[in-house]
């Protein structure tokens, strides 16, 4: 399957030279490895504020390539998918997987060997085993009260 992301012409490592709010669009989506745990649903304990990743999906993330299948109307069908972006991150990356490229460019942590934009490759991420490929229950079929069943330890 052909990475939806083009990498070609980007800068080396320009995600440890620039900072986040500087990123073009397309650097920015660079940044996504196509794990698909985003796309997950996550349970929050009311207590705690800890955030743990179910192997529930969105019903828009493709199983097989970890993306999102209707990622530019994405809102379309589900209003409440959240856009991330330089200026929310800070909000949001409590509940981000702890291998996200976003949440480990904001903390001033280096990317994983099996990132694209390292290894060169996109099924790096697939074959490290970091993806949720083959990992997922549709929200569908899947009653909300059963979701803590499907808790993933992080990470995958």
């Amino acid at each position: 399957m052909k990475d939806p992301i083009d990498r070609s012409g980007l800068a080396p490592r320009f995600w440890e030279r620039k900072p986040l709010a500087r990123l073009t669009r397309r650097e920015w989506e660079a940044l996504c490895d196509g794990c698909g745990k985003c796309c997950l649903n996550k349970l929050e304990d009311e207590d705690t504020g800890e955030v743990a990743l179910t192997r529930v999906a969105c019903r828009l993330l493709d199983d097989h390539s970890c993306r999102c299948a209707q990622y530019d109307i994405r809102h379309q069908f589900v209003p409440e998918c959240i856009v991330l972006r330089p200026e929310n991150l800070d909000d949001n990356a409590y509940w981000m997987p702890r291998t996200c490229a976003y949440r480990l460019v904001r903390e001033g942590r280096p990317l994983y060997w099996w990132h694209p934009l390292i290894s060169g490759d996109p099924e790096t991420v697939h074959e490290a085993g970091i993806s949720v490929r083959g990992l997922t229950v549709s929200e569908f079929e899947t009653p909300e009260e059963e979701w803590e069943d499907h808790i993933l330890e992080e990470p995958i």
